[in-house]
């Protein structure tokens, strides 16, 4: 889905600078946004998701309420480089004082971005959540998975009503069945061009994972509104002889179909809200920090974090053994293994992955849906504690640790590559919430 854009003129419609940069756009946005046909000020804008100023002159200064009562955002882009040209910023700021919701991007990628973004707000209202699970909390370890608000109808019913997204629940119990009775010849048929490095994997392991993935890709099948789904893979692992981790990999590999582990809602929601917006590899997984000290150490089954500098400032990243869930596509390093959490059944299966060290972000949506948490940090190195719950996790370095023990909404975030902050600024604004910065 494209983000539709009505290009608004001040002066003549065919003013060669107006006209030239309308093409431009059209050439610079190609994937991004579709440029309906221009309007004149003052007429009635089409069915778009915001109003798009490919020029600015001093007659925006006189047009302002025509402006206010377009009642959609403005996009201010009129360098030829797909920017806000520096010599409209009189003219943004007077924009937006006057309370006039106002994008003035100053590179192509945050265009773009904010393009994705308004996509997104529309697509919403057309997208479902697809979640297999029967009695959530009640299963293994319900001392924990009790606590957690995803499973709550409260927190559905917030996810309606504040983006249009529906979640859709269906009976993991069944869907395990199902599984266990496709054949053997179907696995071999699905698998049969598949690359799958894999160590020390029995060929029962790996024929039930692809079982798995046979079994979520005929739920999904004909239903074009599903762009995310998630299983209560853990909590009520009784009800499957694998992990749904394989499944994940193939069928965001071949469909874009986003992921969560443990059926967490509000991290799928995050996930798809960050990677449709900025197309930048991402995964969920569990966070550490240091200074939680031994109630993290002793649920990973470790004596103790690396010895590093400033340990404060440190989280170790991983979930079900490694560092968590990860697309092949979106890794230096990637191997299907047996299992590791006793949780899960014997024959299940697990990805031990890398991302490439260096800036990452880590984002999660407020449980109010109203805000978003972005912090920035740094990939230092991957880790190894043999006969552990953390195999290989990830390092991550952040500014101030403490802030981040004061604000932190969940122990799953959403670990993405890069220094996404400013974008993710642009798409939390775009999305009407708040981004919480650290």
């Amino acid at each position: 889905m494209k983000a539709k854009l009505a290009p608004v003129f001040l002066g003549h419609a065919d003013d060669p600078e107006f006209t030239g940069q309308v093409e431009n756009l059209r050439k610079l946005l190609e994937e991004e946004a579709e440029i309906l046909e221009p309007v004149k000020i003052g007429f009635s804008v089409p069915d778009a998701d915001a109003v798009l100023f490919p020029q600015l002159i001093g007659e925006a200064f006189k047009q302002m309420e025509n402006i206010r009562k377009m009642h959609i955002p403005v996009l201010v882009v009129t360098s030829e480089f797909g920017t806000v040209a520096m010599w409209d910023w009189e003219i943004v700021t007077f924009l937006r004082a006057g309370g006039i919701k106002t994008f003035a991007p100053y590179s192509l990628e945050l265009t773009k971005t904010i393009c994705r973004a308004l996509a997104l707000k529309r697509e919403m209202k057309n997208t479902k959540f697809l979640v297999f699970q029967d009695n959530p909390g009640d299963g293994m370890q319900a001392g924990i998975f009790k606590r957690f608000y995803w499973w709550e109808d409260e927190c559905s019913k917030n996810i309606r009503h504040k983006f249009g997204i529906a979640i859709e629940k269906r009976s993991f119990k069944k869907l395990g069945e199902d599984a266990r009775k496709i054949s053997d010849e179907e696995v071999k048929r699905a698998a049969k061009d598949w690359d799958i490095r894999m160590e020390n994997v029995s060929g029962k392991a790996f024929g039930s994972a692809v079982k798995m993935y046979l079994a979520v890709k005929r739920e999904i099948s004909g239903d074009k509104s599903i762009r995310g789904v998630g299983m209560n893979c853990l909590n009520e692992s009784f009800y499957s002889d694998t992990t749904p981790c394989l499944a994940w990999d193939r069928l965001f590999e071949e469909e874009g179909l986003l992921w969560a582990c443990e059926a967490d809602t509000l991290s799928l929601l995050t996930e798809y809200i960050t990677y449709n917006s900025l197309r930048a590899p991402l995964m969920m997984s569990n966070m550490y920090p240091f200074l939680v000290g031994m109630a993290a150490l002793k649920h990973e089954k470790i004596n103790e974090f690396p010895s590093v500098r400033e340990p404060d400032n440190c989280i170790l990243v991983v979930h079900c053994g490694y560092m968590g869930m990860l697309p092949c596509s979106f890794c230096t390093e990637w191997a299907l293994k047996p299992k590791v959490l006793e949780i899960v059944d014997g024959n299940a299966v697990m990805i031990d992955a890398r991302m490439a060290e260096g800036d990452v972000t880590l984002a999660k949506l407020h449980p109010s849906l109203e805000k978003l948490l972005v912090i920035g940090g740094r990939i230092e190195e991957y880790v190894q504690y043999p006969g552990s719950d953390c195999r290989n996790g990830a390092l991550v370095r952040v500014k101030d640790g403490h802030k981040v023990m004061d604000k932190l909404y969940s122990h799953h975030d959403i670990l993405m590559q890069g220094d996404r902050a400013v974008q993710l600024e642009l798409v939390s604004k775009v999305l009407e919430i708040e981004a919480e910065r650290i």
